[in-house]
């Protein structure tokens, strides 16, 4: 997706995306832009599988560990 930076008004970023509709984010969402330039946003699939095996393991953990405490008769 291609968005352009409409205007800079002091920390947000007035964007239209593609299909013509205004958005507002953060400047810092895009380091150093200035009005007129096209950003373009993408989707890591490769990074987003790997962050979400990750987080499945640190769930699962998580759960194994809890499941250990409700056993526990102390």
């Amino acid at each position: 997706m291609k968005i352009v930076i409409d205007r800079i008004e002091e920390a947000i970023a007035v964007c239209e995306l593609e299909n013509g509709e205004m958005i507002e984010v953060p400047v810092s969402l895009f380091g150093e832009v200035k009005e007129g330039d096209i950003v373009s946003i993408t989707v890591e699939e490769e990074q987003t599988r790997i962050k979400t095996n990750e987080m499945q393991r640190r769930l699962s953990a998580l759960f194994a560990g809890s499941d250990e405490d409700e056993n526990c008769t102390d």
